[in-house]
């Protein structure tokens, strides 16, 4: 039979490029809650582009258990006994610095998932988030990208703008700014004269500077507050 004939047969050339296989998603699943950690396998194991490469109960165990495979994708529970989620992040960096890891929890702490960020989450899911979510979210972070709900985003963006400082902090730094003393900042806003030195030490924490002459400087001067 020709060539030609083959063709029109619907038989493909015996010479012709075979179609590239894709990669699976390799993906390590982290949770203290069996019932949590069986249910994600059965959930998301059904895919053919995702593979469970493995199970850990913790972060402890999480990191022991890179130490011997490879991963594409981690799903890390923000909140485990021993050994936080956030610990295990910092400590990602370095025992599997090519795996990206997604943070799952059932609470939307903002602090939480803040420090998550930092630690080099790249993505947030909702424990109770439909299944269709969390495949999107795999493939997405997968893909080099973030997968952070809209709402998440808005707040992150909203925590660049003001530099991290809570609104109660920006409060307390735009009337040392006005020139009022502890003691004075502390009758306005129905504080102790104590929480407003600590607010005042946490503001220069995350501004990275050394007094609040230095910290107002810097809040006025990338528009942090307004005096």
């Amino acid at each position: 039979m020709s060539l030609r004939e083959q063709e029109n047969d619907g038989l493909t050339p015996s010479n012709a490029s075979p179609e590239p296989i894709q990669d699976k998603i390799r993906l390590l699943i982290v949770d203290d809650h069996p019932i949590v950690r069986f249910g994600l396998t059965a959930l998301l194991g059904v895919h053919d582009d995702i593979e469970i490469a493995g199970m850990a109960q913790g972060g402890r165990e999480a990191l022991q258990l890179l130490a011997t495979i490879a991963v594409d994708i981690i799903l890390l529970d923000l909140r485990m006994p021993g050994f936080s989620g956030i610990q295990t992040l910092e400590k990602l960096q370095t025992a599997a610095p090519n795996a990206r890891a997604i943070v799952l929890s059932s609470f939307e702490c903002d602090e939480e998932i803040y420090a998550a960020v930092k630690a080099g989450a790249q993505g947030y899911l909702h424990k109770e988030a439909p299944a269709e979510e969390i495949v999107r979210a795999i493939r997405s972070v997968s893909g080099g990208h973030q997968a952070f709900p809209r709402r998440i985003i808005e707040r992150l963006a909203d925590d660049r703008m003001t530099a991290g400082l809570s609104r109660r902090e920006r409060q307390v730094l735009e009337l040392v700014a006005k020139g009022l003393t502890n003691k004075e900042v502390a009758n306005t806003l129905q504080l102790s004269q104590f929480t407003v030195r600590n607010h005042l030490n946490h503001i220069t924490e995350k501004l990275d500077v050394s007094d609040r002459t230095e910290a107002i400087f810097i809040a006025i001067q990338n528009g942090i507050i307004a005096v």
